[in-house]
């Protein structure tokens, strides 16, 4: 019977520490929320290890690492309001509402949608809400956000997105041109957002992400 206890702190003190994420707030969230509660029943014995979880419609739970280094380039806080786009079935939103003052998860599939409000519930993750609806349009009805993060690879961003975003907000994808990925953060400013590059990581291309002939990112 595995020990998932156990593989959690390993996954910490092998993929997130090593990867300059030292933050004691990440690196509690990490410890605490379950990550083999939020992937398909059948991939339980794998939750923990150094890559992407398959869920359905080719999408994935980021691999430790990545997720980590996102979280912790947002500098996500007590005081934020965040929107995490493709949550899938909870595993970053559980995360992220020990850090945050409250998380909006958006799920397109209905199916993950139910499944990812069930075990968040079940968990205690009582600030989190899961929305069903397409992921590139966000939740409008609850912003504007501080925090934005896209959880899976993005080729062109929907205007409407950014346009959630307060000024002075942070928001975070893993832009995806051609085989290369990189993880960037974009900061807000006078209603324009301003990119930088974290590190190089890759993710399947959300459904409603996909770049348009002729457009550059």
């Amino acid at each position: 019977m595995t020990d998932y206890a156990a593989a959690r702190t390993i996954m910490v003190d092998s993929q997130v520490r090593p990867s300059d994420v030292t933050r004691y707030p990440i690196i509690e969230a990490m410890l605490a929320v379950p990550r083999e509660e939020f992937v398909p029943a059948a991939l339980k014995p794998v939750a923990y290890a150094g890559a992407h979880v398959p869920l359905s419609g080719n999408r994935v739970v980021l691999d430790p690492r990545v997720f980590s280094k996102i979280i912790d380039a947002l500098e996500v806080g007590p005081r934020d309001l965040v929107l995490d786009v493709g949550c899938g079935l909870g595993y970053s939103t559980a995360v992220i509402s020990r850090l945050a003052e409250a998380v909006i998860a958006v799920e397109e599939i209905p199916e993950m949608a139910a499944e990812a409000a069930e075990t968040l519930a079940a968990q205690g993750a009582d600030n989190a809400v899961v929305t069903e609806g397409p992921l590139a349009g966000g939740d409008p009805s609850h912003g504007p956000y501080d925090v934005i993060v896209l959880e899976g690879g993005v080729e062109q961003l929907p205007e409407a997105l950014p346009a959630q975003l307060k000024d002075g907000g942070r928001i975070a994808m893993i832009h995806i041109e051609g085989t290369a990925g990189r993880a960037r953060i974009g900061f807000k400013t006078g209603g324009r957002i301003a990119w930088r590059y974290i590190f190089d990581a890759t993710a399947p291309v959300l459904e409603g992400f996909e770049a348009t002939p002729g457009f550059k990112f």
